[in-house]
């Protein structure tokens, strides 16, 4: 069997019923909607979270907080994950991702302190943590902000 031979199973593909196409068909007039009502109208339905006039839980349960739609979102690399690069290496946002240590640059990239640094690097990023920048020059190395 190849590909292009594929068929559904008879009678596994059946077509939907027609509405509203006159009364021999079966299902006319009002199309299986009833008579009368909001059930009948287009449009119909009491919308996501009606609970039948009861309190709906969105209302009932309290607000607190807000969200700030102008927070940027950084990447974050700890200072331990930069070991994999060679001595010298000019560490970028873009190099970051093109090796996959951060799958999104979102916002811009931050460097984190955790962990310890052995390699003597050149890293550029949007923001470092103070413990990160003061490993990475510890480590012989240049911090630069982006």
């Amino acid at each position: 069997m190849k590909l292009h031979e594929l068929r559904p199973a008879p009678g596994t593909n059946k077509e939907p019923k027609r509405k509203g196409r006159g009364s021999a068909a079966g299902l006319g007039k009002s199309a299986g909607r009833g008579q009368k009502g909001a059930g009948a109208r287009s449009g119909a339905g009491k919308g996501a979270g009606f609970e039948g006039g009861q309190m709906p839980l969105q209302r009932r349960l309290p607000k607190r907080g807000f969200t700030n739609i102008f927070a940027k979102e950084y990447a974050e690399v700890n200072v331990e994950v930069l070991n994999k690069f060679d001595n010298g290496t000019e560490v970028t946002p873009e190099l970051l991702k093109k090796l996959g240590i951060v799958k999104n640059l979102m916002d811009g990239v931050k460097i984190l302190g955790n962990g310890e640094l052995t390699k003597s690097l050149n890293v550029k990023a949007h923001k470092f943590t103070k413990s990160a920048a003061e490993k990475i020059e510890a480590a012989g190395g240049k911090v630069e902000v982006i």
